[in-house]
Protein backbone atom coordinates (compact mmCIF):
# COMPACT_ATOMS: atom_id res chain seq x y z
CA UNK A 1 0.00 0.00 0.00
CA UNK A 2 1.35 3.40 -0.97
CA UNK A 3 1.88 6.22 1.49
CA UNK A 4 -0.70 8.46 -0.19
CA UNK A 5 -3.30 5.69 0.13
CA UNK A 6 -2.47 5.26 3.82
CA UNK A 7 -2.64 9.01 4.32
CA UNK A 8 -6.10 9.18 2.72
CA UNK A 9 -7.38 6.26 4.80
CA UNK A 10 -5.99 7.73 8.02
CA UNK A 11 -7.53 11.13 7.34
CA UNK A 12 -10.85 9.54 6.41
CA UNK A 13 -10.95 7.58 9.65
CA UNK A 14 -9.79 10.64 11.62
CA UNK A 15 -12.68 12.70 10.27
CA UNK A 16 -15.02 9.82 11.09
CA UNK A 17 -13.95 10.10 14.72
CA UNK A 18 -13.70 13.90 14.81
CA UNK A 19 -16.01 15.30 12.12
CA UNK A 20 -15.16 18.89 13.01
CA UNK A 21 -11.63 18.41 11.66
CA UNK A 22 -11.08 19.53 8.06
CA UNK A 23 -8.69 16.97 6.56
CA UNK A 24 -7.31 19.61 4.19
CA UNK A 25 -5.94 21.56 7.16
CA UNK A 26 -4.19 18.63 8.88
CA UNK A 27 -0.43 18.89 8.45
CA UNK A 28 2.01 16.00 8.68
CA UNK A 29 3.21 17.12 12.10
CA UNK A 30 -0.09 18.03 13.78
CA UNK A 31 -0.33 16.05 17.01
CA UNK A 32 -3.65 14.25 17.37
CA UNK A 33 -4.19 15.38 20.94
CA UNK A 34 -2.09 18.52 21.34
CA UNK A 35 -2.90 20.18 18.00
CA UNK A 36 -6.12 18.55 16.79
CA UNK A 37 -7.82 18.27 20.18
CA UNK A 38 -8.58 14.56 20.26
CA UNK A 39 -9.04 13.07 23.70
CA UNK A 40 -8.00 9.58 24.74
CA UNK A 41 -11.40 8.13 23.78
CA UNK A 42 -11.12 9.69 20.31
CA UNK A 43 -7.69 8.12 19.88
CA UNK A 44 -9.08 4.74 20.94
CA UNK A 45 -11.93 5.12 18.44
CA UNK A 46 -9.44 6.03 15.72
CA UNK A 47 -7.33 2.97 16.51
CA UNK A 48 -10.47 0.83 16.40
CA UNK A 49 -11.50 2.32 13.04
CA UNK A 50 -8.02 1.69 11.61
CA UNK A 51 -8.18 -1.88 12.86
CA UNK A 52 -11.49 -2.45 11.11
CA UNK A 53 -10.42 -0.71 7.91
CA UNK A 54 -6.91 -2.16 7.59
CA UNK A 55 -7.09 -5.30 9.74
CA UNK A 56 -4.26 -3.78 11.77
CA UNK A 57 -3.79 -4.32 15.48
CA UNK A 58 -2.18 -1.31 17.12
CA UNK A 59 -1.24 -2.13 20.70
CA UNK A 60 -1.70 0.61 23.28
CA UNK A 61 2.08 0.75 23.74
CA UNK A 62 2.33 1.89 20.08
CA UNK A 63 -0.24 4.71 20.25
CA UNK A 64 2.55 7.27 20.53
CA UNK A 65 3.86 6.02 17.18
CA UNK A 66 0.71 7.22 15.41
CA UNK A 67 0.51 10.60 17.18
CA UNK A 68 0.90 12.59 13.95
CA UNK A 69 -0.14 11.97 10.37
CA UNK A 70 3.47 11.51 9.28
CA UNK A 71 4.21 9.07 12.10
CA UNK A 72 0.98 7.15 11.45
CA UNK A 73 1.72 6.75 7.74
CA UNK A 74 5.18 5.38 8.58
CA UNK A 75 3.83 3.03 11.24
CA UNK A 76 1.01 1.71 9.09
CA UNK A 77 3.24 1.22 6.05
CA UNK A 78 5.55 -0.99 8.16
CA UNK A 79 2.70 -3.10 9.49
CA UNK A 80 0.29 -3.46 6.57
CA UNK A 81 1.12 -5.68 3.63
Amino acid sequence: MKDDEIRAIFLNELVGVAPDIDPKTVSDDDHLQDDLGLDSMDVLNLVSALHKRLDLNIPEADYSQIATLKMAVGYISKHVG
